[in-house]
């Protein structure tokens, strides 16, 4: 019996109606886009990630695509996870995100994310989120970004103001996502390589490493490029990685759009 893969990151949407990342024919993937990925690549179902923050997007990849895709195809779509914007409900540090949460947790939510809003982690917005993600007991799966750039959430190098969130609420989950993040698994990061796909053997010292060691809460999420490279740059300390931290880190894909399935697909990858 071969044993298939559970994807944490998928993102998809319910009709082609907008284009996506660069517009032309660069569509975003359906639950039918994405059953033919998985079906090449030895994957059973996936989690749908909306994209609410408007540094990314807020319609397409929506909420309500994320659970449609989970009521309509569970074949391929086995769980969903909501999304929230710390600027939403009058931009306040004192909203009652709970209200939302516990909506679409009754809906079926299982997490927040991937959780993407271009704002520092220590404003009192996001530290407002991550509140009320421990208090509705949600995971957030976040990206990290640098300043200025995309998206994704902001923290300095050696992740500081996340090590001091997974303090300030001990039952928080986070998952760990993204170059910015995935970089930080060595102890030679520096603000020139952070956020790109450093090359050679690991350093020991990574604070990656070193929050999912001291931390119960701190998770990690295996997707894209950025997470291949984090294991494959150096085998002997990836094989050590992934034994050492087997329950605590997930299989991802973060596959966004139509050619990125065109792209497996042809070269047979996974």
């Amino acid at each position: 019996m071969i044993l298939k893969k559970l994807d944490i990151h998928a993102h998809v949407t319910m009709e082609k109606a907008y284009p996506c990342m660069g517009g032309g024919e660069n569509w975003a993937l359906t639950p039918p886009d994405l059953r033919g990925m998985y079906d090449k690549i030895g994957v059973e179902k996936g989690v749908a990630l909306p994209l609410v923050s408007p540094e990314f997007q807020t319609d397409q990849l929506s909420n309500r695509d994320a659970r449609m895709a989970a009521e309509q195809y569970p074949e391929t779509i086995g769980w969903w996870f909501c999304n929230v914007d710390p600027r939403w409900l009058m931009r306040s540090p004192d909203s009652d995100f709970s209200v939302i949460l516990n909506y679409y947790k009754s809906l079926g939510a299982k997490g927040i994310g991937e959780f993407t809003a271009s704002m520092r982690v220590d404003d009192p917005l996001m530290q407002n989120v991550f509140k009320h993600a421990e208090k509705c007991d949600l995971p957030v799966l976040f990206h990290i970004g640098p300043v200025n750039y995309k998206y994704g959430i902001i923290d300095d190098l050696g992740l500081p103001n996340i090590e001091k969130t997974l303090q300030r609420f001990p039952k928080l989950r986070l998952i760990g996502h993204s170059h910015m993040w995935w970089s930080e698994i060595s102890g030679d990061c520096t603000n020139e390589n952070r956020g790109t796909d450093p090359k050679g053997p690991v350093v020991p010292g990574g604070r990656a490493v070193e929050l999912m060691r001291n931390y119960p809460g701190m998770l990690a999420d295996l997707s894209a490029g950025s997470g291949e490279n984090a294991i494959m740059r150096d085998p002997e300390f990836g094989y050590k990685f992934l034994e050492e931290f087997q329950d605590k880190i997930f299989f991802g894909v973060d596959y966004c759009t139509l050619s990125n399935y065109r792209k497996q697909s042809a070269q047979g990858r996974s």
